[in-house]
């Protein structure tokens, strides 16, 4: 690109260039071109219909070759966002991998044609995919930041971690950071403030870089940002250092990561590089520029473009002749095109594969793994009820215990989980340990390094156990209230449930998620009894169990927690504390496969399906219809999401009647989907309409007889039933 020429210098002073050598400096320069040079052709074969997406990284290739010199691929680990093309150069990525995300082919290394181009992948160079969905990732690097300290004081669990599926290869270095990236419109998003306070509060090293271009899309600074700059805009977090540079200036960029890059692997603490770039192109493919930003606006970029300018630098300081210029440029010419020729003749996944890498294919929970280990069923019977009854809410932090015992991976974290923070005062107080007290004694048994309490910041809790996961851990986070649980639906459905699909099987994180649900409260009112399971068992990817007895809650989160996959364990308020509930504890290797029904009730007249609450109201009504010669069959499904299709189509023929009973709004309600499918596989079968007992489609009330209308009770079962045997 450049065309003067100046004669090398016979000495080189590497001190002017912060102790960059000629070699590295030319390297930052052909990096820079072949980033670049790879964004052209992606737009080229755009245009000819040849790919069918372009973002691109052009004006931020000088920061970004920079980073290269100073992160370490395959040791540090990477959440870069989709303008990090020249990092992701400098880490080992090569413009062939790159060229078979662009043309969506099988071989693709990061989503293997799954994801849009640009949502960069590597499990050989610790390059965790990204989403399309802006910010989350910030919150996601603070997690593998609290892994990697983790683990320097459980090296058990690293062990455990790399002996479990995907844990071979997996890596931990004491000095490692935690590098992620945004643009300055994902600084807008909460997640990033979170992601802020997070790693300040735990003291993590992580290198966040936020990569200035002055627009999020066609929205400029100074309609995003307060004041216009994001650096002074958090410029009182504790412990966090901030440095601010010119981001096409690759050896100023050099200076200031490496500044920022060292704090963090010596001090362990979080650092912010605020670099201002340019974009001499349009957002994507998809946007056009020239509908918002003035002539004068895209001339004062195209001054800034880093490419000519670095280029003209080499030529004017000596470093480069201008004939070694032209050389090396078409060298990276001749090789964009090399890859297009192959990337251009990869084959694309078949249609089949569609279905791979949903789920684990390594740990099945519906499998006889998961058999139960004792008989099942609550109550004082059978060898599992030689100890004393326990509540729901017991049983959860007994499995807790045990499981922790045995598997040093496991984090307990949320709001109000432990004992006390201030551990200088566990001796004076009880303890807290959940507002349920799910999660009593814990801490005071594992540590405050297992168990701790986190900011109000739903989003930020699960965004967080999504890193610790991707390293390797096994978080058992707690939401406090379904109701509150709406904050993290971005990093539930577009983050933790897909991560397996869309990195094609190379990385997963299994969270386990503990939120506490449904009504019956009679005072909950409309934001502590909310019922929305569907909204979750709607998304591929998650697991979803609800069980109604204690006994089953300890063997169904014991399996959640030894499989492979996020599950969603949906714990009902209401049946804490129940005594109908109780059993006593069945032991440490007590676990119920996911996916299997539980038989309640035997009966020839009409089944009932449901589960949660709804059950033991099933089980009053059938007593009821059983003092009027009406023998109901009640199945608690327990398990939503794989759920059990046989055990209610075996019932459904054997009774010729159905009712869906479940807790949540009629409409478009979880037993909506299950009426459905019967009407529709079993309608042969039937000899009456299916019909649902559900909530009236409203909100929930504070007051007990408003309550009491909204939420199916036993009469309404009963009367239902009723109706049902005499069609």
């Amino acid at each position: 690109m450049a065309s003067q020429t100046k004669v090398r210098a016979n000495i080189f002073d590497s001190s002017k260039y912060h102790g960059l050598g000629r070699d590295a400096l030319v390297g930052i320069y052909r990096t820079m071109f072949l980033s670049r040079r790879l964004d052209d052709r992606e737009i080229q074969l755009k245009r000819q219909n040849r790919t069918f997406f372009q973002i691109n990284g052009a004006g931020h290739e000088g920061v970004l070759a920079a980073a290269g010199l100073v992160l370490k691929p395959s040791y540090d680990w990477f959440f870069p966002y989709y303008r990090d093309r020249a990092l992701m150069l400098m880490l080992g990525m090569t413009p062939y991998e790159m060229l078979l995300g662009a043309v969506g082919a099988k071989d693709d290394p990061s989503s293997g044609g799954r994801q849009m181009p640009s949502h960069w992948g590597s499990r050989r160079l610790n390059i965790v995919p990204g989403a399309s969905a802006t910010g989350m990732q910030w919150l996601h690097a603070v997690g593998a930041a609290e892994a990697a300290i983790y683990y320097d004081h459980f090296p058990k669990a690293l062990e455990q971690a790399r002996q479990a599926p995907l844990g071979d290869g997996l890596t931990h270095h004491a000095d490692e950071i935690a590098y992620v990236s945004g643009g300055d419109g994902s600084t807008s998003e909460g997640e990033f403030f979170e992601s802020l306070n997070a790693a300040c509060l735990r003291r993590v090293p992580v290198l966040f870089l936020v990569e200035d271009n002055g627009y999020a899309i066609s929205v400029p600074i100074e309609a995003q940002t307060a004041g216009g700059s994001i650096s002074k805009l958090v410029s009182n977090f504790p412990g966090l250092m901030i440095e601010e540079c010119d981001g096409v200036d690759p050896i100023e960029c050099y200076a200031t990561l490496s500044r920022a890059a060292a704090y963090c692997r010596t001090q362990r603490l979080p650092a912010l590089v605020h670099a201002h770039v340019t974009r001499p192109y349009s957002h994507s493919l998809s946007d056009d520029e020239r509908l918002y930003k003035t002539p004068e606006d895209r001339e004062s970029e195209a001054r800034r473009d880093p490419i000519p300018s670095f280029s003209l630098f080499l030529v004017r300081e000596g470093i480069v002749e201008g004939r070694e210029m032209e050389e090396l440029e078409a060298e990276v010419e001749r090789e964009v095109l090399e890859a297009t020729d192959r990337a251009l003749g990869a084959d694309s996944a078949p249609a089949d594969s569609i279905y791979t890498c949903v789920y684990s294919p390594d740990v099945n929970p519906t499998g006889p793994l998961f058999e139960a280990a004792a008989p099942e069923g609550p109550g004082p019977s059978g060898p599992h009820a030689a100890g004393k009854l326990k509540t729901m809410v017991e049983m959860i932090s007994l499995a807790l215990a045990d499981e922790m015992a045995r598997d040093e991976r496991i984090v307990v974290f949320g709001e109000d989980v432990a004992d006390c923070t201030r551990e200088q005062n566990l001796a004076q107080v009880k303890g807290k340990g959940g507002v349920f007290k799910a999660t009593v004694g814990l801490q005071r048994r594992f540590g405050s390094a297992r168990v701790f309490n986190t900011p109000i910041a739903e989003a930020g809790i699960v965004g967080r156990a999504f890193g610790m996961a991707v390293r390797g851990l096994k978080p058992v986070p707690e939401i406090q209230f379904f109701d509150y649980i709406w904050p993290a639906m971005m990093q539930l459905r577009n983050e933790l449930s897909n991560l397996r699909w869309r990195s094609a099987g190379h990385f997963k994180a299994p969270v386990v998620l503990r939120v506490a649900i449904g009504g019956y409260l009679t005072g909950g009112g409309i934001y502590h009894s909310q019922c929305g399971e569907v909204v979750f068992t709607h998304v591929p990817g998650l697991r979803v169990v609800m069980p109604s007895t204690a006994l089953d809650l300890c063997g169904l989160l014991r399996t959640a927690i030894r499989s492979d996959d996020p599950v969603m364990f949906l714990e009902h308020k209401h049946l804490y504390r129940q005594p109908y509930s109780r059993s006593a504890y069945p032991g440490a290797d007590f676990t119920i496969p996911f996916g299997r029904a539980r038989l309640v009730r035997e009966g020839r007249d009409l089944s009932i399906v449901t589960y949660g609450a709804v059950v033991h109201r099933a089980e009053l009504a059938a007593a009821e219809l059983a003092r009027e010669g009406i023998s109901a069959e009640i199945l608690d499904l327990r398990s939503l999401s794989p759920y059990d299709w046989d055990a209610i189509a075996a019932s459904v023929r054997k009774t010729n009647r159905v009712i869906v009973a479940y807790e949540d709004m009629r409409s478009w309600g979880y037993g909506a989907e299950i009426a459905a499918r019967i009407a529709d596989e079993l309608f042969d079968e039937l000899d009456a309409p299916v019909r649902r007992v559900a909530a009236t489609d409203t909100f929930c009330a504070y007051h007990p007889k408003l309550e009491q209308a909204i939420l199916p009770q036993v009469e309404n079962i009963r009367r239902e039933a009723r109706d049902l045997v005499a069609y």
